[in-house]
């Protein structure tokens, strides 16, 4: 097979990239004068034709060009693990032979495929009716009726296959089937009539072509936001971290400046047991919301607590509040939610009205089995917690009969947790409200993280839908001539097919069921992974291929429901045919001022795409101020993590810094000696001058605050994820305060006039 092209460099993933951000800009500029590609690990053994033949029927990469630009072919042992996590036998020659051949005619056997993404007038039905056979097509559409497909009469490809001929006929979707989940079902009738002797069914999704354009303020052309990491950002009332409350008042504050979104960090479940994993990009689940964020106060029956139990909640509050004001200390987040729960214990105890308790009911019964086998997860986790003792082996199966008796056992704390997700559910349902209230177009725009913890509950309640002894990350480039491991399993593509999706469905409508927009980590995820077999090097990993076709299709038929709108992160150098098709999708990508380059000097807004969110920065990128101030430099200078000398950085700095200002300056943005406030302004100011649809401020640079959220390259080294808003003083900034702030009001100001 002729080598594909050399593929980007890894784009950075909500904090699992460790390189720095000069790496990352858009067309690969500053990437000159690379240090050479590492030893190319010894390779035991080169993979078989019969190997390779094998591993690129299941969409495994055997060959690829790397950062370096070397041609890198897969080794055997990659091969062999990846594919055995697929449930494919290459135990020797004779298994992967038959594993081939089952390839190649497992589709000839099957009457119908397990699902269908498609578009209108786009993919064909494909079925395989054996000889001597007509077949019958009914689809049953969402709302329960019913109406015959018609069936080609010609069949264009035969095949024999067990003794049996079979016949391959592709088969139009009508185009007057709506969008949505329908359901196709299949009969083979022998020749001359007769009963059936075969049926199959297969879930059809049809999907819209192209998603519209982000809505807008009367009399705009394209909608601003703010974007903001919600636990830093804490108000008078919040219990030591920012919460759905929080997030209902940041967005009505910037509503009522003119923004149409406020763009917030994955709100996806972390652990119910200490510690809680800080990252809000490792998650213990996309599907669920994350109760630490709940607000206590506003849940309605907490007005009829009795007046000792009330006393007990205010008392629970007090000692994490007292942070609200701390901008030195990291975010607790394990002493937050062990306030909470105690309070929330208390809550819950109160007697429900027969209304509340039905809207409860409903939602549980909405959410199904998934929400119950949540619930059982972080009530099984409880109990180990509590019990201090190993969890038994027998616990990572949901179906042993060890968990069957738990899910007994501790049905009251199950409960729980279904009550908490309501509460959670009904918290973001009122921040969306507020949102739309203050005038935001799109409102509250969610992040979907890349992936899950290996130990998350998505992991063990859905352990046949990812692959095993796997783990995904990125190959080797100029900083991380290692590659990196993000330790968070793939889903496989096959399981993810005969699913009919409904993973990724399930996840994308409870992030849209109060939200206007959703924002994809590392889009291109949807399309390939870098996996990585256990016990291996990030650097003996490859790519796999997921049908983007099928995963984009449910993600706009999801979001045209919502009447939501679609960003991917495609930072980086993805290949330009990812980013024309997710345009004409109308998935919009992402823009970072710093990272768009034109030769020596940087592309002016005027050139960047439509299709784009545009922003100066992101949470994995020093704030502007601290940018300005060299912090970035001093921080890795600090933390060991600077690959030259500390002079080189700094001067390096200094000219793309002197770039941007005269940039401003020949713009007439500023003027010679800008203070810091200032530029920070023109740069925001700067990018609406793109034909971008939706532009992003960062709170962060509204405020002054020079502390960056994230240092890619650490774990213990750096407070990730837990640093709280402050301004270019160091002091706490809250929520009350923003509408006051004068740099706040400046700013947004200054980018809703220029738009």
């Amino acid at each position: 097979a002729t080598p594909a092209p050399p593929p980007e460099p890894p784009t950075y993933t909500g904090g699992h990239s460790t390189a720095p951000r000069r790496a990352e800009r858009s067309d690969g500029s500053d990437m000159t004068g690379l240090s050479q590609p590492p030893d190319t690990p010894a390779r035991a053994e080169a993979p078989s034709p019969t190997l390779v033949a094998l591993a690129e029927a299941h969409g495994i990469a055997t060959e690829y060009w790397s950062f370096f630009g070397e041609h890198v072919s897969v080794p055997a042992a990659t091969l062999h693990a990846i594919l055995t996590a697929m449930g494919v036998d290459t135990s020797d020659d004779a298994a992967l032979a038959a594993a081939l051949l089952e390839v190649d005619e497992g589709p000839w056997r099957d009457l119908l495929p397990p699902s269908l993404v498609t578009r209108p007038g786009a993919r064909p039905l494909i079925v395989h009716v054996a000889d001597a056979h007509d077949v019958s097509l009914t689809v049953t559409l969402e709302d329960g009726t019913q109406r015959d497909i018609p069936i080609p009469e010609q069949r264009p490809a035969a095949r024999l296959v067990d003794g049996v001929l079979r016949w391959r006929v592709e088969v139009p979707v009508p185009d007057d089937v709506p969008l949505g989940w329908h359901t196709v079902r299949a009969e083979q009738l022998p020749h001359g009539g007769g009963e059936p002797d075969r049926a199959a069914t297969c879930t059809l999704v049809v999907t819209p072509d192209r998603l519209p354009d982000p809505p807008t303020r009367p009399g705009r052309r394209r909608g601003w936001g703010l974007m903001a990491q919600l636990y830093s950002v804490r108000s008078a009332r919040s219990w030591g971290m920012g919460d759905f409350a929080d997030l209902g008042d940041l967005a009505a504050v910037a509503g009522a400046r003119g923004a149409d979104f406020l763009l917030v960090n994955p709100i996806h479940a972390a652990e119910v047991t200490s510690p809680i994993e800080p990252s809000p990009y490792l998650p213990a689940t996309r599907r669920f919301l994350a109760p630490l964020y709940v607000r206590p106060e506003d849940i309605e029956e907490t007005a009829y607590l009795a007046p000792e139990d009330r006393s007990v909640v205010d008392a629970a509050r007090v000692p994490v509040s007292a942070m609200n004001r701390d901008a030195a200390a990291r975010i607790d987040r394990d002493a937050v939610w062990a306030a909470k729960r105690a309070a929330l214990e208390i809550i819950r105890a109160v007697p429900r009205s027969p209304g509340r308790q039905a809207q409860l009911d409903a939602f549980v019964v909405r959410e199904g089995q998934p929400l119950q086998d949540f619930a059982l997860w972080c009530a099984i986790e409880e109990h180990f917690a509590e019990q201090k003792s190993e969890r038994p082996e027998e616990v990572d199966d949901i179906r042993s009969p060890l968990v069957a008796r738990l899910r007994e056992q501790l049905a009251d704390r199950v409960e729980f947790h279904l009550w908490l997700q309501w509460i959670a559910d009904q918290q973001v349902e009122a921040a969306q409200r507020a949102a739309t209230a203050s005038g935001m177009s799109i409102g509250v725009m969610h992040d979907l993280a890349v992936g899950v913890h290996t130990r998350g509950s998505d992991a063990w309640s859905l352990r046949d839908m990812y692959a095993r002894g796997i783990t995904v990350g990125a190959p080797p480039d100029m900083y991380n001539q290692q590659g990196q491991n993000w330790n968070q399993p793939p889903w496989l593509p096959g399981a993810l097919a005969r699913s009919a999706y409904s993973p990724l469905r399930d996840m994308i409508r409870t992030l849209l069921r109060h939200a206007g927009a959703l924002r994809i980590d590392h889009v291109i995820g949807l399309f390939r992974l870098w996996w990585i077999p256990a016990g291996l090097g990030a650097d003996a990993g490859t790519y796999v291929r997921y049908d983007h076709e099928a995963m984009i299709g449910v993600l706009a038929l999801e979001a045209h429901r919502a009447g939501a709108v679609l960003i991917g992160e495609d930072l980086g150098l993805v290949e330009p045919w990812v980013r024309d098709y997710l345009s004409a999708r109308g998935v919009l990508g992402t823009s970072v001022l710093w990272f768009e380059r034109e030769g020596d000097g940087f592309r002016p807004p005027e050139s960047y795409r439509r299709a784009l969110l545009a922003t100066v920065n992101t949470h994995d990128l020093p704030p502007t101020a601290g940018y300005l101030a060299d912090e970035h430099v001093a921080l890795r200078a600090r933390l060991g993590l600077l690959t030259r000398p500390v002079d080189e950085e700094l001067a390096d700095a200094a000219r793309e810094r002197e770039g941007m200002l005269a940039l401003l300056r020949e713009r007439g943005l500023i003027h010679e000696g800008a203070g810091e406030q200032e530029v920070i302004e023109a740069l925001n100011v700067l990018i609406t001058a793109s034909p971008s649809l939706l532009l992003g401020i960062a709170l962060v640079d509204a405020v002054g605050e020079r502390r960056v959220q994230n240092q890619p390259g650490t774990d213990r080294e750096y407070p990730n994820w837990q640093v709280p808003l402050a301004d270019s003083q160091g002091r706490a900034v809250l929520i009350d305060d923003l509408p006051r702030h004068e740099r706040f009001v400046s700013l947004l100001s200054a980018v809703d006039s220029a738009v």
